[in-house]
């Protein structure tokens, strides 16, 4: 059976296939992709919803965070380190999805805070690796409930986070090919 302009969109469509199906019904006279109302203008943005969803888990992780002096992304830091002690800022960088540019200041900034100590590597001066300071893995001891704090505060069954989890996992991977 043909598809209208009106029918709905088959949703084991894989995104380029649902692209082009969703630009030939506006090409037809179908509504456009952003479609919402007054009260939800975003309804049908995936990218706002990702983007709201983060903006929660910045309120929960800066309240949780805080009284140990931490931003989420200096968080992030101690833990990388604690699950391996010693990495470069390029290893660092990997792991968080983060440039340089934008992870030294922060390195820079925990250094002064006591948390990590940084130094040049012996084989390759240009290279900077970093480790827990002993003040740092205090800190990363503290934090160490942070995980089951999150997963308290969310009223909602393992499974659907775990699977929620491997989808977003999934989105990142297919959104960092899209722009590599």
């Amino acid at each position: 059976m043909e598809q209208t302009p009106s029918d709905p969109l088959d949703t084991a469509l894989s995104g380029p296939q649902a692209a082009a199906e969703l630009a030939a019904q506006m090409a037809a006279g179908g509504p456009p992709l952003a479609t919402g109302t007054a009260d939800k203008p975003f309804a049908n943005m995936l990218c706002f919803s990702v983007y709201a969803a983060q903006l929660a888990f910045n309120r929960l992780y800066k309240q949780l965070l805080a009284p140990h002096g931490l931003t989420y992304l200096q968080y992030l830091v101690l833990v990388a380190l604690a699950q391996a002690e010693d990495r470069t800022v390029g290893e660092l960088g990997e792991v968080l999805f983060l440039e340089s540019n934008t992870l030294t200041p922060l390195l820079k900034r925990m250094e002064a805070a006591g948390l990590v100590v940084r130094r040049r590597d012996a084989e390759d001066e240009r290279v900077v690796r970093v480790a827990l300071a002993p003040a740092g893995a205090v800190v990363v001891a503290q934090v160490e409930c942070v995980p089951l704090d999150v997963l308290s505060a969310l009223d909602m069954p393992l499974d659907d986070l775990q699977q929620m989890k491997a989808a977003i996992d999934r989105l990142g991977s297919e959104l960092r090919k899209s722009t590599a």
